[in-house]
């Protein structure tokens, strides 16, 4: 017999873990709608000229789509797995230009990378996204930095901060420094800072054609020095800021930091990122405005937009590792057990009487020995059982039983379901 394996980079979920998932999911999705965003989903995979040249580095790990036929046989590819949830977005927008503005969607879905595989990073991933397309008030961004503490807070991970910075600020920093022909090294560079330290930015900076000068400049704008021709984004932060604590956002779980890049090439003005306090380094949501990328497929030169990301694979990953996952083991809440033969129907009009009054069921498929019946529901974590007798099944009543304290309850089955409403 033939071994069989997953693909590199992939998981399969079981139950267990997709209801762990799904319940963080309908968290979020509850914080989305509060604010507005509007679900919505895209296909898995893209013709290739609306992936390529719009995403950088993120294109080099696309996961391409062989033509059919002799194309095929020769290696021409069309079409190519989504790596981005916001490249999609972009094309739908451009696809439908009657879409009343703004915008406001929220997406939750797979998308595909072919990197190297490793603890936290796979190949097969789900994206966590908001977006405002078609307006340029601070209002959008604030929701983002609203969303993202809001959906935290909901999930219990309390111990965050959620940074700010502006894309016009790091320009002006590199222009004050006579660097802006590398405004895309800095940003880059800065962008390690976590990771590497200022003793590794300035190396790579310096490696990259900056000097020693122009480095303990930029310092100086990072420590808080005045940066020439930054006032403007500056006061755009404070506003986009002012709003968000009008939003509810708690102000020590928000700041500026001129430190803050964001790697991606399309982002225009604010970016976010949101981090947590301890071990744990990585960012857990980042977004910010990006007014050119929609134009790239409308073919107009600028369309307003912002968006930030919650990373949930990294926030299953740290709620399993913290213990703030919901104990879920199954979504089945009573296990149907059969008597006998002859009560049979009574147990299955009993079990479609609980599904009609809102209960999800399960009907044991053995006949007999409740003991083993009870056993089989108590091993999957069903927390109740339900039994009709053959006294029972005369009178119409049934016997609701929780496994866990030896409670029970009889009576008709649509009464007895009320027990767990």
């Amino acid at each position: 017999m033939a071994k069989v394996f997953l693909p590199k980079g992939t998981r399969d979920l079981m139950p267990a873990t997709m209801n762990h998932r799904l319940a963080v999911m309908e968290i979020i999705r509850k914080v989305f709608s509060k604010y507005g965003f509007e679900p919505m989903e895209t296909p898995a995979f893209e013709r290739i000229e609306t992936l390529t040249g719009k995403a950088g580095e993120n294109e080099k790990l696309m996961f391409r789509i062989l033509k059919r036929g002799e194309g095929g046989l020769r290696g021409e590819v069309d079409q190519g797995l989504r790596y981005d949830l916001t490249v999609p977005l972009a094309r739908v927008v451009a696809m439908n230009p009657s879409i009343p503005l703004p915008f406001k969607r929220s997406q939750i879905q797979p998308v595909w990378r072919a990197d190297r595989p490793q603890k936290g990073r796979f190949r097969e991933f789900y994206q966590c996204d908001i977006d405002t397309i078609g307006t340029s008030s601070p209002i959008a961004d604030a929701e983002c930095i609203a969303v993202v503490h809001d959906a935290l807070m909901a999930l219990g991970l309390t111990g965050f901060t959620i940074r700010v910075n502006h894309r016009q600020l790091l320009r002006s920093m590199a222009e004050s420094i006579g660097a802006a022909e590398h405004e895309t090294t800095v940003i880059q560079a800065l962008d390690k800072l976590d990771k590497v330290g200022r003793g590794g930015v300035q190396k790579e900076l310096i490696e990259r054609g900056l000097d020693a000068s122009q480095c303990a400049k930029l310092w100086t704008y990072i420590d808080g020095a005045p940066i020439p021709g930054g006032a403007e984004s500056e006061r755009e932060l404070k506003t986009i800021l002012d709003l968000a604590l009008d939003m509810g956002v708690d102000a020590d779980r928000v700041c500026i930091d001129r430190t803050l890049a964001r790697g991606l090439d399309y982002y225009t003005g604010p970016v976010f990122e949101a981090v947590l306090e301890g071990d744990y380094t990585g960012s857990i949501s980042g977004g910010g405005r990006y007014d050119g990328l929609i134009g790239m497929f409308s073919g107009k030169q600028d369309v307003p937009a912002v968006g930030i990301s919650l990373g949930i694979e990294r926030i299953f990953m740290l709620m399993d590792e913290m213990g703030l996952l919901p104990a879920i083991p199954t979504t089945t809440q009573v296990w149907v057990t059969i008597f006998s033969e002859d009560t049979r129907s009574a147990s299955l009009e009993a079990a479609t009487l609980m599904r009609s009054a809102g209960i999800n069921v399960q009907v044991s498929t053995r006949t007999g020995k409740l003991a083993k019946q009870f056993k089989d529901a108590n091993g999957r974590g069903v927390p109740y059982v339900l039994v009709c007798g053959p006294e029972e099944a005369a009178a119409g009543t049934v016997v609701l039983k929780n496994l866990s304290t030896g409670e029970q309850w009889t009576g008709p089955a649509d009464q007895v379901a009320a027990q767990l409403l």
